[in-house]
């Protein structure tokens, strides 16, 4: 059975999305067609999920159908996949460990508050958060006992140092690399760049850099809906379209449907730079980066 050698754990929100896109153009790489495939959190299969969608997936990989996703590999050299709740989820290092002990890791931590805030209107885009983010924020405590999934954990989500400390804890840390978002962000080909190294493949390869998974206010909702909701309409369409015609028809109807971001208010985004602070002092010790910038 073929597994992957390498794999983007988080965080969400960070640019995984699109770090996804960069390494799969590489001939040198194989990724999962599936981004998100979760083998290693069979948990968030057996909570709450707010109606969404996981590409129809309502239960936890087996390991055989986990390397089925890998069967296509042949000539690649690195072999990856991307799912951002293995950072969050505490019990994921110990999983990863067993099966994939040699396994190579890759990180992106993004600001906490903005990746907080990006998470929120993710949601929000997709029609599964109704409420605003002061009153998630207000709400989060009380969801998270509910058993709401992470995608909802718009906080708690943004205390990377103990997630972090958990992998080094469980890995050589010639294992890891960390990444920050504003560094994906200002200079993509650096950053991919040290990534093609670190898995031992062509760095002269250029990737696209099209930005993916953008978030945004939707400007029409019923159009949204259309696509991203079960309904009458979207189900008498299904069978006449492939899963991946499906696919890029909806990710093109979002995106043409895209207004502008909502600004984060200030006194929100001071309130939550004084909950990570301390967090953010220690993980900058952590990994060895100076992360100022995030605390002011």
């Amino acid at each position: 059975m073929i597994m992957p050698n390498f794999l983007i754990i988080g965080a969400a929100k960070a640019g995984t999305t699109s770090l996804y896109s960069y390494l799969n153009q590489h001939p040198q790489v194989y990724m999962s067609p599936v981004k998100e495939p979760r083998f290693f959190t069979p948990e968030l299969y057996s909570i709450y999920n707010n109606g969404v969608r996981d590409n129809g997936r309502r239960t936890a990989l087996t390991l055989e159908q986990y390397c089925q996703l890998f069967q296509g590999v042949s000539t690649e050299i690195a072999i990856g996949e991307a799912s951002t709740e293995y950072l969050y989820i505490p019990k994921a290092p110990e999983r990863i460990k067993s099966h994939l002990p040699k396994a190579k890791l890759i990180a992106i931590l993004r600001n906490p508050v903005e990746r907080a805030f990006s998470a929120f209107l993710y949601q929000f885009r997709d029609g599964v958060e109704t409420l605003t983010f002061q009153q998630a924020l207000q709400e989060e405590e009380k969801r998270i006992k509910a058993g709401f999934r992470p995608g909802w954990h718009y906080k708690q989500v943004g205390f990377y140092y103990s997630q972090i400390k958990g992998y080094l804890d469980s890995f050589d840390p010639e294992q890891i690399r960390i990444y920050l978002y504003d560094d994906l962000a200002s200079d993509s080909l650096t950053v991919v760049q040290d990534i093609y190294n670190f898995l031992a493949i062509d760095d002269t390869f250029i990737p696209d850099f099209k930005r993916e998974n953008v978030s945004g206010v939707p400007k029409r909702r019923w159009l949204q809906n259309l696509f991203t909701k079960d309904n009458p309409i979207k189900s008498a369409f299904k069978p006449l379209f492939s899963e991946k015609l499906r696919l890029a028809i909806r990710e093109s109807v979002k995106k043409q449907n895209l207004g502008a971001k909502p600004i984060l208010l200030p006194e929100i985004r001071q309130e939550l730079l004084e909950v990570y602070r301390e967090d953010i002092e220690k993980l900058q010790t952590l990994i060895q980066r100076d992360l100022s910038a995030w605390l002011k």
